[in-house]
């Protein structure tokens, strides 16, 4: 096989829009809406395909809207949405000629992702499918010996003739089938590789060829490598014909976004629940404020990174209120305040120096600007730190396009090389969540 070379023009150009959108919308949903712990209850239960066979023959969302899923997205500020086209359980929500187990076969007989796809676009949001690597419902996957399946226990069902390179083939050609039946693709998010069952155990090299040969722009996760644990060979400077586009932490924000081995920013995007749960729970209620989720949005992007935030829709394909009140508030904020994120990133001033995290919140930067996020309000003048008077043009408060004076009387003149920003009297923020300070530099 002739050795493979990275591109760095042709990667850069894949991943721009991904770094300009920063904010996306991640799906679970299948089957396992239904019994609602979960999506990983089949494992977590040690469930048998049997019993878990009721809720395919029960599977019908009567109130699966993709447009209004779409619209709560977009609403919400969001770029791109990534569905789950196949999660672990091995339903698939498309209609694929090489399996009985998919949503044309349920009582509600559609294709969803072909309905998610078009509703997506029709939206002019990015659109992008998730697909599992593992499957518990196919006969050739291993059982009994694998780690994680739901029969691993269970000496009844045997690794015996099951023929892992079998389940490969038919593995490639339900991606083949994704890359060919549906259109453009902007995302193939692959999850996920575990104990010897990562890269080449996945014939990840024909895999990864045929689907950019179909797709040529898609942009794909690292997960055909590693999962939560390493960042795969792009970070390591040895890329592999199988790399991942872009880093995929899940439910943590990097401490200092993520570099390579020789400490350049990687292309990176944290995947976070709203709540503890991927997929649809109807107890868990422990959903985080939207307060936190538009301060961890910012975090992400002040540190080089997109958020791609979870819903997990319920059986009946309607999104928790929980969710829909968090998204709302989203909106509100981004409404106002999207410029500091959308083609953002990092602080980076004075060459490669990034401006140092303030006590009071973060900063991101772009368009020629810096946007200083103020979560908590400081006694006295907000210091701007990492810029200089002589460089300010203008100073705003974002939301508004208000002016914000500077002062520099006699408690300031200790620190000349600070412009320090007077936003009055009130000690209470404007945003009391996030407000956002809008420094436009000179030319």
């Amino acid at each position: 096989m002739e050795e493979y070379v990275f591109d760095r023009e042709a990667y850069e150009r894949r991943v721009k829009w991904f770094q300009e959108a920063r904010f996306g919308m991640f799906l679970h949903w299948g089957l396992y809406a239904i019994p609602a712990r979960g999506e990983w209850v089949r494992s977590v239960e040690r469930m048998p395909e049997e019993e878990y066979m009721k809720y395919f023959r029960e599977f019908d969302p009567v109130d699966y809207d993709p447009r209004k899923w779409a619209r709560a997205a977009k609403r919400a500020g969001m770029k791109y949405m990534v569905l789950t086209a196949k999660h672990h359980d091995g339903f698939c929500l498309f209609d694929s000629q090489y399996t009985d187990f998919k949503s044309t076969n349920t009582r509600c007989g559609r294709d969803l992702v072909a309905e998610f796809l078009d509703a997506a676009r029709a939206e002019e949001l990015k659109a992008g499918l998730y697909y599992s690597l593992l499957d518990w419902h196919h006969e050739d996957y291993p059982h009994c010996g694998d780690s994680i399946h739901p029969m691993r226990e269970n000496p009844a069902y045997s690794d015996e003739g099951r023929e892992f390179d079998r389940y490969l083939t038919y593995m490639h050609n339900q991606v083949r089938e994704l890359c060919t039946n549906y259109g453009k693709l902007d995302i193939l998010w692959f999850d996920f590789s575990y104990n010897e069952l990562r890269g080449e155990a996945w014939k990840a090299t024909e895999l990864v060829r045929m689907a950019r040969a179909l797709q040529p722009d898609v942009i794909i996760d690292n997960r055909l490598e590693v999962s939560g644990e390493g960042f795969g060979s792009l970070a390591e400077g040895h890329p592999t014909p199988y790399h991942g586009d872009f880093v995929s932490p899940e439910q943590m924000i990097p401490p200092q976004g993520v570099q390579d081995v020789n400490g350049n920013d990687l292309v990176w995007e944290a995947c976070i629940t709203m709540n503890n749960n991927w997929g649809y729970h109807a107890t868990d209620h422990f959903y985080k404020p939207a307060s936190m989720l538009i301060r961890k949005l910012v975090e992400c992007v002040s540190k080089g990174g997109n958020l791609l935030l979870n819903v997990g829709p319920d059986a009946r394909g309607n999104f928790p209120d929980e969710a829909m009140e968090r998204l709302e508030a989203i909106g509100k904020w981004m409404d106002k305040n999207s410029r500091s994120i959308y083609g953002c990133g990092k602080a980076v001033r004075r060459g490669q120096a990034v401006i140092e995290k303030p006590d009071y919140g973060r900063i991101t930067a772009g368009n020629h600007r810096l946007y200083y996020h103020v979560f908590e309000n400081t006694v006295g003048a907000v210091p701007l730190t990492g810029v200089k008077r002589e460089e300010v043009e203008a100073i705003r408060y974002l939301a508004t396009g208000a002016e914000i004076p500077t002062i520099s009387d006699w408690v300031y003149s200790n620190y000349p090389d600070i412009v320090f920003a007077q936003l009055g009297g009130d000690p209470v923020l404007p945003d009391p969540v996030d407000t956002v300070i809008e420094v436009v530099l000179k030319e």
